[in-house]
């Protein structure tokens, strides 16, 4: 497949930045449209007869999930013409443990889906710093830029994060019930992330290239 398909990494002289608001709203729509539908699971059946035939809140949820999921990389490959890496790779395991959820009739695989996606990110990102790739600039390149020290260091503390949020997760749904897991899942984890991601500006400010510094560092690429 033409490598052009796929975002491309940040210091590739073709990248392109994303607008981080439009990016935001890609990635956390899916979410918002599974929290949204387990919660009015019973209105949207009253509105929409045949999701009945899915069965209760949580399959419904899982199934427009599936659906919003692929709406949003749709959106972003008509809009940027690429496919953002981590989103992608979440989209997979989204269809698949969606599909496991929805065909099986058991919520657990849905539950474990964030478990698989936060270690495989947690693993992928580590595992990149061994190889001396700082990977979590596909992430955040559109939003600022930093040295290959800032870019070393935020890896290492996103990928045990990533870790920390698999760990999380196994044990909010093995010790609570499905509804506080999916409120938990937008309410408790999404400000979580945001509190951790502020907590990485002194570390963001102290390695941030100046513009000028950054365009004579895209440079040298060329």
């Amino acid at each position: 497949m033409d490598q052009s398909v796929f975002e491309r990494d940040p210091s590739d002289p073709a990248h392109k930045d994303v607008n981080p608001f439009l990016k935001l709203a890609l990635e956390l729509g899916p979410l918002m449209v599974f929290f949204f539908a387990n919660s009015r699971g019973e209105w949207l059946v009253e509105r929409l007869p045949f999701l009945a035939n899915i069965g209760g809140p949580i399959f419904i949820a899982t199934a427009l999930f599936m659906v919003g999921t692929a709406v949003a990389l749709g959106a972003s490959w008509l809009l940027l013409r690429t496919l953002p890496i981590m989103p992608l790779v979440s989209g997979i395991v989204v269809f698949v443990f969606g599909a496991l959820t929805l065909w099986l009739h058991n919520e657990t695989f849905i539950k474990i889906k964030p478990t698989i996606i936060n270690t495989l990110f947690g693993v992928i990102l580590l595992g990149g710093l061994l190889f001396g790739k700082s990977l979590l600039g596909y992430v955040f390149d559109s939003a600022f830029r930093l040295n290959a020290e800032g870019w070393r260091k935020l890896t290492l503390r996103w990928g045990i994060f990533f870790l920390f949020l698999a760990v999380l997760n196994e044990v909010i749904w093995r010790s609570f019930s499905t509804d506080f897991w999916v409120a938990f899942k937008v309410w408790g984890t999404m400000p979580l992330t945001l509190i951790f991601t502020f907590a990485q500006m002194p570390l963001v400010m102290k390695y941030s290239l100046d513009q000028p510094a950054a365009e004579k560092a895209g440079n040298k690429g060329k």
